[in-house]
């Protein structure tokens, strides 16, 4: 056998003087094969350093044992966090993981669409960019019996397959801590447009403000497109007017850390001056010097990791009878307000 030339089942069968179908199960650990000769095939197989034809058991299984996970910026501690539940969830179940960073761009999350449903993942996850309005880029892949599960950022639509936030329950923990505290002038820096997690956060702000009995102002709602500039542009915004909120309500905590910087800068003490709350509940809180009274955890890694629970049970289903057309599996996780109040 050349050096240069991988070893193949045919030579294994001929040094045990087997045939090669028997290898082939042996390799398999088919029940059909007694343990000895079992035995006997692995430890030839690992002495000419066979290594099995991948491919070739995709193009036969029809399976290519990977799915994609489209996330908006792999250096966000969140989507890091969700990475981590992708990837323990599908090693569990043998699986590999090919990665797409959107960076919050909608053409380039179209083109690793493309590109995935190129190497034929077996299915999809993804945490939509902040201007993704049409989705035909992730409904084109029904065609090709590549299913999809959206989480945390996800589709404002019913058909969808999910595992999102609820936001309720931490909104109002946040709202009631503030009044309870004597703010009664609480203000909200939303995000994009574009993405259903800012019109829930508004409705949210709009319910939970009515639940406490206080009015709504628009002049202290504002929004950011994520940037840092239109982050400090929108802090700015609310620290300018005659009368400004005493605390604020801040989409996530990134756009909150270019907010503490704005406010810190313009000579006045968060927490002092003014009070925040926001959303995700980034790790880095417990190292930083000024902090938000609290932060509301989403949950990235049981979300990211139900979310592949969903898509390997879509993924089982897809070569039974309109599996692939199986009800929406969908999945709420409540939120929860972690407190940051300094101790006295």
């Amino acid at each position: 056998m050349s050096k240069n030339k991988l070893p193949t089942i045919k030579e294994i069968a001929k040094r045990l003087n087997v045939s090669a179908s028997t290898v082939s199960r042996a390799l398999h650990d088919h029940p059909s094969i007694g343990l000895v000769t079992t035995m006997r095939v692995h430890k030839v197989a690992k002495e000419l350093g066979y290594e099995a034809n991948k491919m070739a058991i995709y193009f036969k299984e029809r399976k290519t044992y990977t799915i994609g996970v489209i996330i908006p910026d792999l250096s966000e501690p969140f989507f890091s966090a969700a990475l981590t539940g992708v990837e323990d969830a599908a090693e569990a179940c043998n699986y590999n993981v090919i990665i797409g960073q959107s960076l919050d761009n909608f053409e380039r999350e179209k083109k690793i669409v493309e590109n995935m449903k190129d190497h034929r993942v077996d299915g999809v996850l993804a945490s939509l960019t902040k201007e993704t309005s049409t989705y035909e880029h992730f409904d084109s892949l029904k065609k090709y019996n590549i299913p999809v599960v959206f989480f945390d950022r996800v589709p404002n639509r019913k058909d969808i397959n999910y595992v999102a936030c609820n936001l309720v329950s931490g909104m109002l923990q946040a709202i009631t801590k503030l009044v309870d505290i004597g703010h009664t002038r609480i203000g909200l820096i939303n995000g994009p447009a574009k993405l259903a997690a800012t019109l829930q956060r508004l409705e949210i702000y709009f319910r939970c403000l009515k639940e406490n009995n206080l009015p709504v102002d628009q002049d202290i709602i504002v929004s950011t497109t994520l940037g840092k500039a239109d982050n400090v542009k929108a802090i700015s915004k609310l620290l300018s007017l005659d009368e400004p909120p005493t605390a604020v309500i801040v989409f996530n905590d990134y756009v909150l850390l270019d907010c503490i910087a704005t406010v810190k800068a313009a000579g006045l003490i968060v927490n002092k001056d003014i009070s925040f709350i926001s959303f995700a509940n980034l790790p880095i809180w417990e190292y930083m010097d000024s902090v938000p009274l609290a932060s509301i955890e989403q949950f990235a890694y049981k979300q990211s990791s139900m979310a592949t629970g969903f898509l390997f049970e879509l993924i089982n289903n897809a070569e039974k009878p309109n599996g692939i057309d199986i009800p929406p599996l969908q999945h709420i996780i409540d939120s929860e307000m972690i407190d940051y109040t300094p101790a006295k």
